[in-house]
């Protein structure tokens, strides 16, 4: 069974930074590929970034690029996301995802993703 376990989300100010941790567990991840998913209320959930844990290739949602960066550290089986430069409109719920079965693709759509994190809240004051 794969645990992920976010840390991180927090109040920020505009034009402040946060730094989310997506700790993972239950099994080896390498062909793996992992993502950060936002949700702000009224709003469907939206892909924010991924990465493939062995290859490290990295996808961004438009609107994130430039702005976030995700990156992983196998020794810890954690994946980050370095958010900067923040929006009002970034205020959402962060979760992080796994897709077991994604070969060497990273998905950008939620279904794609076999497990999630509880999220982490994200609130940024204009």
């Amino acid at each position: 069974q794969v645990q992920l376990v976010e840390s991180g989300g927090g109040l920020v100010q505009a034009g402040g930074s946060l730094r989310l941790s997506c700790a993972a567990s239950g099994r080896t991840f390498r062909s793996v590929a992992m993502a950060w998913f936002r949700q702000a209320p009224g709003k469907e959930r939206e892909f924010v970034a991924g990465i493939h844990w062995s290859i490290g290739n990295t996808y961004y949602a438009d609107s994130m690029k430039g702005r976030f960066t995700i990156s992983r550290d196998n020794a810890k089986n954690t994946v980050y996301l370095q958010m900067n430069s923040l929006r009002p409109e970034d205020t959402a719920v962060y979760f992080c995802a796994a897709d077991l079965h994604s070969g060497t693709i990273v998905f950008s759509t939620p279904e794609d993703y076999d497990y999630w994190g509880q999220g982490t809240q994200v609130t940024v004051s204009s």
